[in-house]
C-alpha cells in the first residue's frame, strides 16, 4: 500500500484495523474505506459501541465467560449440565465449542494459559473458584489448545485436581497440534470433544 495515496488520518485507522486478528492491510484499507463512506450516525453510533465495549461486556462471575449481567446465559441456563465443566483458555472459545453443538454442560474460563517464558504463572490464571467447582462435577474436560503451552496447563491442572474424585479428560482429535483453539471449524471442535480421552 502506497501511504501517499491516503491523508494521515485514513492511513492511521488503516493500521488500527490492521492490528484485528486474520486483517491483513489490504483488507484492512477496504474497511477503512468503507468506514469513511458511513453517514455520521452510523460512524457515532459504531464509535460508541467501541468506547463502551469494555465498560459493557463483563466477565461472570461465575465461570469468567463475557456477559453483560452478574452472570452468563450459559451459567443461568437450568437447562445445561453443571456436573461437566469444560476449561477453556478464552472466552471467545466457548463461541466455538457451543456452535459445536457437541457439549450441554458449563465452561471455566482460565483467562490465559500458563506461559513461564511470558511470565505467566498460576497466579495470573482464573483459578480462584476452579478446584471448588470440580467438587460439585463428575467431569472436568480440559479444552486447552494442542500446543505446547495448552499441554503443560492442562498437566498443572490435572496435577491441582489430584485426590478429587472427578473423571479428568482432554480433547483428542480433531483439533490439529499446534493449532489455536480460536480458530477451530465447528466440525472439528464436535470431534475433539466427542473424542476426548481421559486423563
Amino acid at each position: 500500500m502506497n501511504d501517499n495515496l491516503y491523508p494521515d488520518s485514513l492511513l492511521k485507522l488503516i493500521k488500527t484495523i490492521s492490528r484485528l486478528p486474520g486483517i491483513g492491510k489490504r483488507t484492512a484499507e477496504r474497511l477503512a474505506l468503507s468506514l469513511h463512506s458511513w453517514s455520521d450516525d452510523e460512524l457515532k453510533f459504531f464509535g460508541e459501541q467501541l468506547i463502551s465495549l469494555k465498560e459493557n461486556v463483563k466477565s461472570c462471575s461465575t465461570c469468567g465467560n463475557f456477559s453483560d449481567e452478574e452472570e452468563c446465559k450459559i451459567c443461568l441456563d437450568l437447562n445445561r449440565d453443571t456436573t461437566i465443566i469444560c476449561v477453556v483458555e478464552n472466552a471467545g472459545q466457548i463461541a466455538v465449542i457451543e456452535k459445536s453443538g457437541s457439549f450441554n454442560g458449563v465452561y471455566h474460563v482460565l483467562a490465559g494459559r500458563l506461559s513461564p517464558m511470558n511470565g505467566v504463572g498460576p497466579d495470573k490464571l482464573n483459578l480462584a473458584s476452579f478446584k471448588s467447582r470440580c467438587l460439585e462435577a463428575t467431569e472436568v474436560i480440559l479444552a486447552t489448545s494442542p500446543d505446547f503451552e495448552g499441554e503443560a496447563t492442562a498437566s498443572f491442572l490435572t496435577q491441582e485436581l489430584n485426590g478429587v474424585q472427578i473423571n479428568i479428560s482432554r480433547i483428542a482429535q480433531g483439533i490439529p497440534v499446534g493449532a489455536d483453539l480460536s480458530f477451530a471449524d465447528s466440525a472439528s471442535m464436535a470431534m475433539a470433544i466427542n473424542s476426548r480421552r481421559t486423563l
